[in-house]
């Protein structure tokens, strides 16, 4: 199985495996502020593709669609022309249309011309420290699992930090490719809640054999990890030679390892 991502920026990519194409958190927005109920977002830099041209997509992949760096004014707008919208259960009540709501563990089925299918299934995501469900609200992340022969789940993590969740993840899915949100988002207190280097190490270890793509490190004033601080520390523990960071707008063949 060969998987085509294209980083647009934020934690937005395309997704390209099987003849289908998928696109996470959706934020297409340039650079500009956005005052959320408790906090202040601040975009730094805009999208490295438009939302015209990424064109159609089978499914939007989102996470939670409360927090403007997961989905912003564009954004929203791209929901409309997307076939299907994938999310949390009460996001979809608030989104509306055809948004689709999938609690944890929930899956569907995508199935295309080819004659191939990918079944997509939600995973659990905690978007902060214990205690922070009440502030920041539900998030999921997402398993991609294709029909064909011979090939390995996608895992996307969604806003999330490393927890006894994302562990789960990893003892029922062999990944083969997994794209960890991280850069350390901080927005209300001294915690992070996104994946920081500690967190994503930690995700590598618990899908020992996956490339390790990361998304949701620039952009944006809050994220307070870069790719090269995630570099950095996979270099130093041995674990470079699994990483992919990708560049803007450049679509990249992600070709997954063998399984141990």
């Amino acid at each position: 199985m060969t998987v085509t991502i294209t980083l647009i920026g934020g934690p937005t990519a395309l997704i390209e495996v099987d003849g289908f194409r998928l696109l996470t958190d959706p934020t297409f927005d340039e650079p500009g502020a956005y005052q959320l109920p408790h906090v202040r977002l601040e975009k730094l830099v805009g999208p490295a593709v438009s939302a015209h041209d990424v064109g159609e997509v089978d499914a939007v992949l989102l996470s939670h669609d409360q927090h403007s760096d997961n989905l912003d004014h564009s954004g929203r707008d791209f929901l409309k022309s997307a076939k299907r919208v994938l999310t949390t259960e009460v996001g979809a009540k608030r989104l509306g249309g055809h948004a689709e709501g999938f609690a944890p563990w929930a899956s569907t089925e995508l199935t295309g011309k080819n004659g191939h299918s990918l079944i997509i299934s939600a995973t659990p995501a905690r978007h902060g420290p214990a205690g922070i469900e009440p502030l920041a609200g539900d998030v999921i992340g997402f398993v991609v699992s294709s029909s064909k022969l011979g090939s390995r789940p996608i895992y996307i993590s969604g806003d999330t930090v490393w927890y006894d969740g994302v562990a789960e993840v990893a003892r029922r899915f062999k990944a083969g490719v997994v794209l960890p949100f991280a850069g350390a988002a901080q927005t209300r207190g001294p915690f992070h809640i996104t994946m920081d280097t500690n967190d994503t190490i930690e995700t590598a270890r618990a899908f020992p054999d996956a490339v390790i793509v990361p998304v949701h490190t620039e952009g944006w004033k809050h994220f307070r990890e870069s790719a090269d601080d995630l570099r950095a520390t996979f270099d130093t523990l041995g674990f470079g030679p699994r990483l992919r960071i990708l560049e803007p707008g450049v679509a990249t063949i992600i070709e997954p390892l063998c399984a141990a």
